[in-house]
């Protein structure tokens, strides 16, 4: 099976890899590979490809919003006043810069961003689009949706 034919061809090993990757992304290299029936030099061997040729960006923890104090995830549309490069790059510039905001993309459709952002509560919401966004140079609207409640959320790429 070639995923993506500018890479390597992933075959049912390095699929299996990267599910059990996926769901535990600190399963010891001895598990992973009794899980694949392969043996355990062979197993590091596709993971250390894995990574070389980029199906694995990185290893981390995933944490609990609520219990880190961030009681509010919003979505933020963002239109700009023009698409010039410069006015362009300001944006995605000032945005990376943004600890609050999770992701950041450029979408199609009403708006030109769409922003993924997580806030401790209502005062600070306010804060953040009045004197973080509103002040970035280009920007013409804003519109902030607050997220009631999550429905699904997952980080797992759906590969088989």
């Amino acid at each position: 099976m070639i995923i993506n034919s500018h890479e390597i061809e992933l075959d049912d090993l390095d699929i299996a890899i990267l599910q059990l990757l996926q769901k535990d992304g600190r399963i010891r290299n001895l598990d992973l590979a009794q899980q694949i029936n392969l043996s355990p030099p062979a197993t590091h061997t596709r993971v250390k490809r894995l990574e070389e040729y980029g199906y694995i960006r990185d290893y981390v923890a995933l944490l609990d919003w609520a219990s880190m104090g961030f009681d509010m995830i919003c979505f933020i549309q963002i239109n700009l006043q023009t698409h010039q490069p410069e006015v362009v790059d300001n944006f995605r510039n000032k945005i990376i810069d943004l600890p609050e905001v999770l992701e950041c993309h450029h979408i199609t459709g009403d708006s030109d961003y769409l922003l993924k952002v997580a806030i401790s509560d209502r005062e600070n919401m306010e804060h953040f689009i009045v004197k973080r966004l509103t002040p970035i140079s280009g920007v013409a609207r804003i519109h902030t949706s607050i997220a009631l409640s999550e429905i699904k959320s997952t980080t797992a790429l759906p590969i088989r």
